[in-house]
């Protein structure tokens, strides 16, 4: 198997700062917002609200990473016994993956549907429902996917037909730029 022609790799205590500063900038706009909409403060601290964040929280987590199985089944074609995801208690972080290579584009949409799906989502029904806990959860979510961004970033400098292989135990992305259409593996 040739080499890859780049590697991108996350620094996990920079991407940790940078989900800390957007979950914070996501609260405060998400605060900005329903403040402009209803002109009312609803934000109120209860042990049911609590603990509806934290289960909240859980599902999100779990659902963030089943959104990047569907866009790699969805983007990609990836076949579902291709596909694994779970929780890395080394790095401290859920991950989903598959041992198909994907397309740049496929490998982009992919990183941003769970930012979409539970994160974006849940922040506009927070603001229709005027509902703090959706908030919460969705600057939580929003800033979940500081890694996301970081990969999709780095790889928008690449061709969107180039082949993008996961690293299936580390947040690391290997780029394979010349290549035939026909390396993508259909079984």
């Amino acid at each position: 198997m040739r080499q890859p022609d780049a590697v991108i790799e996350l620094n996990l205590s920079q991407v940790a700062k940078q989900s800390l500063w957007i979950t914070l900038s996501s609260l405060i706009l998400l605060t900005i917002c329903d403040y402009l909409l209803y002109s009312t403060w609803i934000f109120s601290v209860s042990w049911s609200a609590f603990f509806l964040t934290i289960l909240g929280y859980i599902v999100l987590i779990v659902l963030h990473e089943f959104f990047h199985l569907l866009g790699f089944r969805l983007f990609g074609g990836v076949p579902w016994k291709k596909m694994q995801f779970g929780l890395n208690l080394e790095l401290g972080v859920a991950y989903a993956t598959m041992d198909q290579r994907l397309t740049n584009r496929a490998m982009r949409a992919s990183l941003l549907l769970p930012f979409w799906m539970t994160g974006i989502i849940p922040a506009l029904l927070g603001l229709y429902w005027q509902n703090g806990v959706l908030y919460v959860l969705a600057a939580l979510l929003i800033g979940g996917a500081a890694g996301d961004f970081a990969m999709y970033v780095k790889l928008r400098k690449y061709p969107p037909n180039a082949l993008i292989e996961d690293d299936s135990k580390e947040p690391k992305l290997y780029v394979y730029q010349q290549f035939a259409v026909d390396d993508v593996d259909e079984s």
